[in-house]
């Protein structure tokens, strides 16, 4: 069949636009790649234009300028914004859902309704506006208890309180705006078990899932210290079996596509359920309307099939049609941070040597928060690298991984050493 030759323009600056560029840059329908805002690293592959994405006249004059024909948007905040409706009515085509759908990430509230509503597995929870309601509501409840912030707050904005002292604490926070103004909170019983990243590109009515993933959110360790946005993540995740893929289709995508449709704004785009497995069943966590990140990095390193097959099925309704093909074999990702992320850490400290680490076998450097400054490379963001690799086994893929970062020069970084752990401990 004729391809289509298109200029795609990819939206975001992190690791996750890299992988997705690197995947799109492989791609037979590809005239010209485009990034906006981009970093240092999407710069050797797509033509990075800094401006603010969340404009959306700017955004449409680069894409008239420049004759886009396809924008990708990785990261969720245009997304709830409303960016995809915008391109839609200016007729350019683009990959993500619409605001209403977009607003299972966007709103913890509007996610836990629809849940009630169809039936959809997830903690028990209640939404407050008050913060004097909320407190009340804490001091009669048993630890430890979830507190999330219902907007959007960069993954950080949800506590697992221990205590009733950690409770009211997390409460003050929300209610000071210390995740955005306006926010309502939601309080839902804490879930135990291992966490999996499941994703599926839709096109409203019908899907095809993605591989699984697992992440690691934690800093520290063991799974220890504060949440960050991901600080590694590997695929396949073994935990993710068939029945429980089986048992997400039918108990919460299945319902979630029909909600959306039932809505009137069909979901289309990549959906991806955060779940919560324990005895060998499933719970929802959360929904993101984008791919994950870290879990990106490793997916695009899999993935065998044209990404951009897949973004058009998602938009013009033939979803079913294409078929996936994935590598056999494992990926893993290590993120490398600035010292102290997620918490205060130095800015433009100098990262030296990362030839040297590209240069190792099956390994792909992604770079968010990277910037080049007078021909020496600087860290310029809490996450800096997803050094990203794969392996027969995920242990061989560690292994690599870490033997390439041995080689970079970065005294002021940080990076869990165990990712993977769990997989491995049970395999």
């Amino acid at each position: 069949s004729k391809k289509n030759i298109m200029n795609i323009l990819v939206l975001g600056n992190g690791a996750r636009e890299h992988a997705l560029c690197f995947s799109i840059a492989k791609s037979d329908q590809l005239s010209k790649l485009f990034c906006a805002p981009g970093n240092y690293g999407i710069s050797k592959i797509a033509e990075v234009h800094n401006f603010d994405i969340n404009n959306f006249d700017t955004l449409y004059d680069f894409c008239l300028a420049n004759k886009i024909d396809l924008v990708v948007v990785g990261p969720e905040v245009p997304l709830v914004n409303g960016v995809v409706d915008f391109l839609d009515s200016k007729k350019i085509m683009a990959f993500g859902p619409k605001k209403i759908p977009a607003g299972l990430e966007g709103s913890k509230i509007f996610m836990k309704d629809i849940c009630s509503k169809y039936n959809i597995p997830t903690a028990a929870y209640k939404s407050f506006t008050e913060k004097k309601l909320a407190c009340d509501y804490l001091k009669n409840h048993t630890f430890p208890v979830v507190i999330k912030a219902s907007g959007l707050a960069a993954g950080k904005g949800v506590t697992i309180a221990t205590s009733l002292n950690d409770g009211l604490l997390a409460v003050n926070d929300i209610f000071n705006d210390k995740f955005g103004s306006g926010c309502e909170l939601v309080i839902e019983e804490f879930m135990d078990g291992e966490e999996a990243s499941y994703f599926v590109f839709t096109d409203g009515t019908n899907y095809i899932p993605l591989s699984s993933a697992q992440d690691h959110k934690r800093i520290g360790d063991g799974d220890t210290g504060p949440n960050t946005g991901g600080m590694g993540a590997y695929s396949p995740a073994p935990v993710f079996t068939k029945e429980i893929q089986k048992q997400v289709d039918q108990e919460m995508i299945e319902p979630t596509l029909k909600a959306m449709r039932d809505l009137g704004s069909p979901y289309q785009g990549i959906l991806y359920a955060g779940v919560m497995i324990k005895n060998n069943k499933a719970k929802l966590v959360e929904y993101n309307v984008r791919f994950g990140d870290p879990e990106c990095q490793v997916l695009m390193l899999r993935l065998k099939s044209d990404i951009v097959d897949l973004i058009l099925g998602t938009i013009n309704g033939n979803i079913s049609s294409i078929r996936t093909n994935w590598e056999k074999n494992h990926a893993a990702t290590v993120v490398m941070a600035s010292l102290g992320y997620p918490n205060e850490y130095k800015k433009d400290t100098k990262i030296k040597n990362l030839e040297l680490a590209e240069n190792e076998n099956d390994i792909e450097i992604f770079h968010a928060g990277t910037e080049l400054k007078d021909t020496e490379l600087c860290a310029v963001g809490g996450r800096v690298l997803s050094i990203t690799g794969t392996g027969n086994d995920l242990q061989t893929a560690l292994n690599k991984i870490y033997t390439a970062i041995d080689k970079i020069d970065w005294p002021e970084s940080t990076f869990r050493k165990d990712i993977g752990w769990r997989a491995i401990n049970n395999g």
